[in-house]
């Protein structure tokens, strides 16, 4: 009988897992709708700077900044879903939306804690490449050793990329 009652209230604390969700999904939307405003900033940027007729001297350099910095909130955000969703499957239940009657896969079908670790990963790991991006673009280069440390960094992403391709593929 305790045991039953143990196992019966074990098995609903599971239910906790919605704070998770519920705030990850609220955590999602808003760098969703704060990206978003990033993006609108950089549109009136330009049109003033169009209109106007101007040329400041970084412009390319802030238009892609600011862009490429929308694109990390915009990852960030997708890692908040990926996390939201996979711990309503894990814990909860099957997303029924995400279901026809025949086949129940879909993008963030997560099976497995290892499944939901996996694609958050990923997805980190493309925020990190964006946000190195980001801060390349404004750093100065003033010796032929600067630039050759950059350019090994390069390399040293494009290798990670390739073997976290790899690895995800076995």
């Amino acid at each position: 009988m305790f045991e039953k009652i143990i196992e019966h209230a074990l098995w609903k604390s599971r239910f906790i897992v919605l704070l998770a969700v519920i705030f990850g999904f609220m955590g999602a939307v808003i760098l969703f709708i704060v990206a978003s405003i990033d993006v609108i900033n950089v549109a009136k940027m330009v049109l003033v700077i169009f209109l106007e007729g101007a040329h400041p001297e970084h412009f390319h350099e802030d238009v892609v900044a600011g862009i490429i910095g929308a694109v990390d909130l915009y990852l960030i955000a997708v890692v908040l879903l990926i996390f939201s969703f996979g711990i309503y499957e894990l814990f909860i239940s099957k997303i029924d939306a995400a279901c026809t009657p025949e086949d129940c896969s879909s993008i963030l079908n997560i099976s497995s804690l290892d499944q939901l670790k996996d694609k958050i990963a990923k997805v980190i790991i493309m925020v990190l490449v964006v946000n190195y991006f980001q801060r390349v673009l404004h750093t100065k280069y003033e010796t032929p050793l600067e630039l050759l440390y950059f350019a090994l960094a390069i390399v040293a992403l494009a290798i990670g990329l390739y073997f976290t391709g790899k690895v995800g593929k076995k």
